[in-house]
């Protein structure tokens, strides 16, 4: 019987340099397994690598893939800070941080929103790190030729920031996904708990956004420079980054292919899981050609 692995056997902290900071930043680590798959999360309030992506590190451990998934500073356990730049290309640094420090070669990474955004900057910066990129609900900044922006999503995500309560939390999360009625209490007790237990990840977020809106930049120009091959995964009904932003990542990036959930929101892992994982695996194994 395979492992089934926990939140906490998998919970590692590592001391990451970022300009004259030192960062603690937490991470999980299944620590074993050939090739390697970092998971980046996105960027709603009390968000993790583990409540992100729960329900798909085991298909990938059975296959034997190493998973990482690393918490970005400012949220969960990792160390805050105010960030004035562009926060894809901050996490893209701390994310070369941990590679480094964990002696890894090239990593397959899955990034969702902001994971998407960050895995797009760790591309450009650190090509000769990159393997394979699933991106979901994210890659790149920049308006929707849609949709009025901010987009719905990104306006409860703003009001939750500033108002960490029960009643903001369910009025992001019923449009977060598709089918709000799989949501359950105890998902949102504990997603408001981690919101609460870092009430400064929460103050600084606000803060960064008003030193700099644009966190993560429109970088559409230069996707033409990722030769690796890129598996773009959305959800018709995301409220959050509308689907043509993966349209565009489509049009842009040499070597991709998109595919589109109906009736899904802005969370394709989990609200799609058995089928996310299966086109992952076989997407890791094959690629796209």
């Amino acid at each position: 019987m395979s492992q089934q692995w926990t939140e906490v056997e998998t919970s590692k902290f590592i001391s990451i340099k970022e300009g004259n900071t030192n960062l603690n930043i937490h991470y999980n680590d299944t620590e074993k397994g050939d090739e390697v798959v970092v998971m980046l999360h996105g960027s709603g309030p009390g968000a993790s690598g583990w409540a992100n992506f729960n329900r798909n590190i085991q298909p990938l451990t059975n296959a034997g893939y190493r998973v990482i998934l690393m918490d970005c500073p400012g949220w969960s356990k990792s160390d805050t800070l105010v960030n004035e730049g562009s926060r894809s290309h901050l996490n893209a640094r701390v994310l070369k941080g941990l590679v480094d420090a964990l002696s890894l070669n090239k990593i397959h990474i899955i990034g969702n929103s902001m994971g998407g955004h960050s895995a797009v900057a760790f591309a450009l910066d650190y090509p000769e790190h990159v393997s394979k990129l699933i991106l979901m609900g994210g890659g790149t900044g920049g308006g929707s030729m849609f949709i009025p922006m901010p987009s719905e999503g990104i306006k409860r995500i703003g009001k939750l920031y500033r108002e960490p309560t029960m009643d903001n939390l369910k009025e992001m999360m019923d449009i977060f996904v598709y089918d709000s009625s799989n949501l359950t209490e105890v998902l949102f007790q504990t997603r408001l708990d981690n919101i609460l237990a870092r009430k400064d990840h929460l103050e600084n977020f606000v803060k960064s956004i008003k030193a700099n809106p644009k966190q993560f930049p429109d970088v559409a120009h230069r996707l033409g420079e990722i030769a690796n091959e890129t598996l773009i995964v959305w959800g018709r009904d995301d409220r959050f980054v509308p689907m043509d932003t993966g349209l565009r990542l489509l049009n842009t990036l040499p070597r991709a292919e998109l595919h589109i959930f109906n009736r899904c929101g802005h969370w394709v892992q989990w609200e799609y899981a058995d089928k996310f994982n299966r086109m992952v695996l076989d997407f890791l194994k094959h690629g796209i050609e």
